[in-house]
């Protein structure tokens, strides 16, 4: 409601076309477009998706299935202890390692190999950009994702899985066959629910993505997500008009966003 009352003035002074896809933001000129930001937002949260979903599912199925009861005694702790490091120290092993490691590693090897395909295209890379991003994301939301497969894994009545045995399926025949289908709708509330929790996350992709307003067209290009919008200039220019309400209607439009995608997880 807040964000409601503190957006209203921007929103009755431009259309809300005009803000969701105009592409220049100058506060100082009126011009409050949030297409790039918006865009950035889901490309930095698509890559980390995509990084982190298939070592979650194949490490949930490894827990679930095959690792011993010891072995998972010591994974669950360490998986809580990475989902409960801060945000910002995540940021800092960006910085060092892999900004470093997509600067000189992954842009040559795009640049050499790739560079006839237009995502992998790249133009002067700095290391700083969506893949980093990316990375840093999928390595913060894996432990959340990991744990939700594993709790669904478990749900799984073993009479299933014993009934599979005993008619000759092997243990990858019975993970494929029986029990993938029976969890697969609780896998994809998984991924979307580290999906809403990518897309609001602020400091460590502040700190990664480059903050270069402007539309991507490479994973390795800057960009601008919405929560790094909102950090880096909240409290800043508040004399120019509307400049609050145009961030706090930013606020709002990432809100709405990721209540979306928590209803859709549940």
């Amino acid at each position: 409601i807040a964000l409601v009352i503190r957006s209203w003035p921007i929103l009755q002074a431009y259309p809300l076309k005009d803000l969701l896809f105009g592409n220049i933001w100058r506060p100082d000129k009126g011009l409050f477009g949030f297409y790039p930001y918006i865009i950035a937002t889901f490309w930095v949260t698509a890559v980390g998706i995509l990084l982190a979903t298939p070592a979650c599912i194949f490490t949930s199925i490894y827990l679930a299935e095959y690792a011993h009861a010891r072995t998972r005694s010591i994974a669950k702790p360490v998986l809580d202890l990475l989902a409960a490091i801060p945000p910002v120290v995540y940021g800092v092993w960006g910085l060092v390692a892999i900004v470093p490691f997509v600067d000189k590693v992954l842009a040559p090897l795009s640049e050499r190999w790739l560079d006839s395909v237009s995502i992998f295209r790249v133009n002067q890379p700095t290391g700083f950009g969506i893949l980093a991003a990316g990375i840093v994301l999928a390595v913060m939301i894996a432990p959340l994702i990991i744990s939700v497969m594993y709790e669904i894994f478990s749900t799984v009545p073993n009479d299933l899985r014993h009934a599979s045995l005993a008619v000759g399926a092997t243990k990858w025949q019975t993970i494929r066959g029986i029990i993938l289908p029976q969890v697969a709708p609780g896998i994809i509330a998984a991924v979307v629910l580290g999906a809403s929790r990518a897309l609001g996350e602020t400091i460590a992709v502040l700190m990664v993505v480059g903050n270069v307003a402007q539309t991507p067209t490479s994973i390795f290009d800057p960009a601008y997500p919405l929560p790094a919008l909102i950090a880096n200039n909240y409290g800043d220019m508040m004399s120019i008009p509307l400049y609050d309400s145009a961030l706090l209607s930013a606020a709002l439009v990432l809100l709405i966003v990721i209540l979306i995608f928590n209803v859709l997880s549940i």
